[in-house]
């Protein structure tokens, strides 16, 4: 079956949930049926993006662990439900190590160090304040064995109110200096600023 219209614009709208043999696209504003064939060769040729960053539900993700326990593979289990296989490699992999496939909320990256490590960097950093973050690192590395970038260790300590400060240097003044600043300051107590 040749479609004819804009391709680009064509796309699956609904697919049946047990069989490849049959899926829908919507060509222009009318909605064709094709078989096996012409549907695969359809999704081939216009590489059909899956539905973009949509969690999947736990009913869904249960269907995949079913149908992939069931002795189906990836790809198949893939083009039957419309999600992109690396999903459900992920998922696959997730149940094969943890038996779990519910999503785990987080938000953000996962911390590198835990709490006892972060007190491990104030204590060491309070005992020895001449020690700078890359020393911090180095030390916290050999004695937990997690390894931290100096950056990580400066936010850490920030955190606490430790910050690297360096002493001012000025120049001392002599007893000539004050006698000679003191005799201008009296001099010109009277200025104004014209």
């Amino acid at each position: 079956m040749q479609i004819t219209g804009n391709h680009q614009m064509a796309r699956i709208v609904r697919h049946n949930d047990e069989s490849v043999r049959e899926g829908y696209i919507r060509n222009g504003g009318k909605e064709v049926k094709l078989f096996t064939s012409a549907l695969k060769a359809f999704q081939c040729n216009n590489r059909i993006v899956m539905a973009q960053r949509k969690h999947l539900d736990d009913f869904l993700r249960g269907r995949i662990i079913g149908r992939l326990e069931c002795g189906r593979t990836q790809l198949e289990v893939s083009e039957e439900l419309g999600i992109a296989q690396s999903v459900i490699s992920r998922l696959w992999q997730r149940f094969q190590d943890d038996g779990n496939v519910s999503r785990c909320y987080s938000t953000g990256r996962p911390r590198v160090t835990t709490p006892n490590e972060d007190r491990y960097l104030a204590v060491t950093a309070k005992r020895n304040r001449r020690s700078t973050t890359s020393d911090l690192s180095r030390q916290l590395s050999s004695a937990t064995g997690t390894t931290v970038s100096r950056q990580t260790v400066y936010r850490r300590l920030g955190h606490i109110g430790l910050y690297a400060r360096r002493p001012v240097r000025c120049v001392l003044c002599t007893a000539t200096h004050c006698r000679l600043r003191l005799a201008w300051s009296r001099e010109h107590a009277l200025w104004t600023p014209q």
